[in-house]
């Protein structure tokens, strides 16, 4: 076992607030939204029933639930907060599980759609014993890849107090056009939009395909074009842009930096003793994005957003802790229990 506190070597996550903030009031009385609704995939993972192998080598494989976007929903659930996923699923016993599991963490079903002609999306996940993650999908197209425009549920979209998305979904068509029609939507009633450049480049047409929409094999390495990606002036000059409230650069179990355009800086990590990194990114997601729905002053005040990013490394760090994803994400009073160990231990 390794001290680890993410899933991936590092993760950008840029957030833009929309142009009317004062749009993500509902029609009750004006009071604050704080829904997160997540776009994207939902599918089946396949990990090997032994650690440390190839899929090659594996002798046989256990199902997991999986995709960045249900697991940040099911992670702003579990801590207490308010979600909705909005995807498709093949209308087959995968989709319908991956459905009932949204339904038990109390995530906002309402907007999946199931498709007859094609299956859910599965992937076959390995960790090698060298440290290499290795990939196989099928997806030849899945259903997640099919969801159009007119499927959209609206109304989800106009209570969005925060709108996360992934890349994968800006693949290929018809799932691209319905997904800037979404982010169109929920900006356009003054949701703030995240976005985590969560990258499969084997999904890719071409890797220059993927750097269209600013993400790439190694993440920030690669956005950076080769430069020092630990040099806060690499990363404001190659990464910021005026559009953008906040820049999160995770570095697992190190913590992470982050960048406004008022004030940058780096919040530490907790180091824990790690048995599946998976998922740890999206729990941190769905930590942070927790804090952000409930109070978005937070990315104009200093000390509330470094305590909410360490909340956020909290809980990847207790994710860390447990087998799997959507399994291993905490809820509220866990990450507290790690902090107040944390606390304890430093006194």
């Amino acid at each position: 076992m390794s001290e680890h506190c993410s899933d991936v070597k590092q993760i950008s996550i840029l957030l833009a607030e929309a142009k009317d903030p004062a749009a993500a009031s509902n029609q009750n009385g004006g009071e604050p939204k704080s829904l997160v609704v997540c776009f994207g995939e939902m599918l089946i993972d396949f990990v090997p029933t032994v650690s440390g192998v190839s899929l090659a080598e594996a002798p046989a494989f256990k199902k997991a639930p999986g995709g960045a976007p249900a697991n940040v929903a099911v992670g702003v659930s579990r801590l207490g907060g308010s979600s909705a996923f909005i995807g498709k699923l093949g209308d087959d016993e995968f989709g319908r599980m991956l459905n009932d599991i949204l339904k038990q963490n109390n995530v906002d079903n309402s907007g999946i759609r199931f498709d007859p002609d094609a299956r859910t999306a599965l992937a076959f996940v390995t960790l090698r014993a060298d440290g290499e993650r290795e990939f196989m999908f099928y997806r030849h197209p899945s259903a997640d890849m099919l969801l159009t425009e007119s499927e959209l549920k609206t109304d989800i979209l106009n209570q969005a107090k925060v709108f996360h998305y992934g890349s994968i979904s800006l693949i290929s068509e018809p799932c691209r056009s319905a997904h800037v029609a979404a982010m169109r939507i929920a900006k356009s009633s003054g949701a703030i939009l995240s976005y985590d450049p969560n990258l499969r480049l084997a999904l890719w047409p071409s890797a220059e395909a993927a750097k269209e929409v600013q993400i790439n094999e190694d993440e920030i390495v690669f956005l950076t074009g080769g430069d020092d990606p630990n040099d806060d002036n690499v990363v404001l000059k190659k990464l910021f842009h005026p559009n953008l409230k906040l820049l999160v650069v995770t570095e697992g179990s190190a913590g992470c930096r982050y960048y406004t355009k008022e004030f940058k800086g780096r919040v530490s990590g907790i180091k824990v003793k790690a048995v599946d990194t998976t998922g740890a990114g999206d729990a941190f997601v769905g930590g942070f994005l927790s804090s952000l729905a409930s109070d978005p002053s937070i990315l104009k005040d200093e000390k509330r957003l470094k305590e909410a990013l360490y909340f956020a490394n909290a809980c990847g760090a207790v994710t860390v802790t447990e087998k799997g994803a959507i399994p291993a994400l905490p809820s509220k009073e866990a990450v507290a229990q790690l902090m107040k160990q944390v606390v304890v231990a430093s006194s």
